[in-house]
């Protein structure tokens, strides 16, 4: 009894953390940032002027330092003023990041690179939301088994576990893969297309969102191998349980009996 129950309420703790974790990081801005030294470009700006960068000094994004996650890009100091920006729960101020659901004239024009960013980020946000659904089936399989002391049942509880540690490690490799897109492969729009002083004073970071996210993975396989290890503790527990009831099991079996015979004589 010990065993298993110390090994259900690790994983059951196991899971929480890694839903809790994942969670944070799904809903956070904080997965890119990217650090601006405006500083360095003013002076640089002051010493050679060129017209047009100057104009986007003060009105272009991307000359701003900024937090990016999965649903906003925020800006944790300045923000353009030409942006409309809205306050965000953790109090920046933010834009949405835009899926174009449903597609609209301008993502019908976009390149295949860019398409397959875009397809990249959509399954991205997709596979996390399956490994909440996962979790979800997982706790009420879970309690199912713990109520009927299952092993069968706790071993589809950490199999779901392990789908939701699986889909969430695969839906952090788009992510990375939408981001490689967005450095080196896509020429429009991002990185490729900056002007050569911007890339030379912009630092990107992980942030710890996508951290956090990384660490909700591991909590989950973590309560998956706990959950096997539970599952096994009851099947031995219930071998001494069963040897014991069968002790009372008496086997009967049919008499051969010569039938009483009336004879006269």
């Amino acid at each position: 009894m010990g065993c298993s129950a110390f090994t259900l309420s690790l994983a059951t703790l196991s899971g929480v953390a890694g839903l809790a974790l994942i969670c944070i990081g799904f809903s956070t801005d904080n997965w890119t940032e990217v650090r601006v030294n405006r500083e360095s470009i003013k002076q640089s700006l002051a010493k050679n002027p060129v017209p047009e960068i100057a104009k986007q000094f003060d009105t272009d994004r991307y000359f701003y330092s900024r937090d990016i996650g999965l649903f906003r890009e925020c800006f944790p100091s300045q923000a353009p003023k030409s942006l409309d920006v809205y306050i965000s729960p953790t109090e920046t101020r933010c834009i949405n990041i835009n899926y174009y659901i449903p597609e609209d004239k301008e993502s019908s024009q976009f390149s295949d690179d860019q398409k397959a960013r875009l397809h990249m980020a959509r399954a991205c946000v997709a596979l996390i939301i399956c490994s909440f659904v996962w979790i979800l089936i997982a706790f009420f399989v879970g309690v199912v088994g713990c109520w009927m002391r299952s092993p069968s049942r706790i071993v589809a509880t950490g199999i779901l576990m392990l789908l939701a540690a699986l889909f969430c490690a695969g839906a952090i490799g788009l992510w990375h893969g939408k981001e490689y897109y967005e450095r080196f492969k896509i020429k429009d729009d991002f990185f490729n297309s900056w002007p050569q002083i911007l890339q030379k004073n912009s630092t990107f970071f992980y942030g710890w969102s996508y951290i956090i996210c990384w660490i909700g993975v591991g909590w989950c396989l973590i309560a998956s191998i706990v959950f096997f290890c539970a599952a096994k503790c009851l099947r031995d527990e219930q071998k001494p349980e069963s040897s014991k009831s069968m002790q009372y099991l008496m086997p009967v079996y049919p008499s051969k009996q010569q039938p009483y015979g009336y004879g006269y004589g």
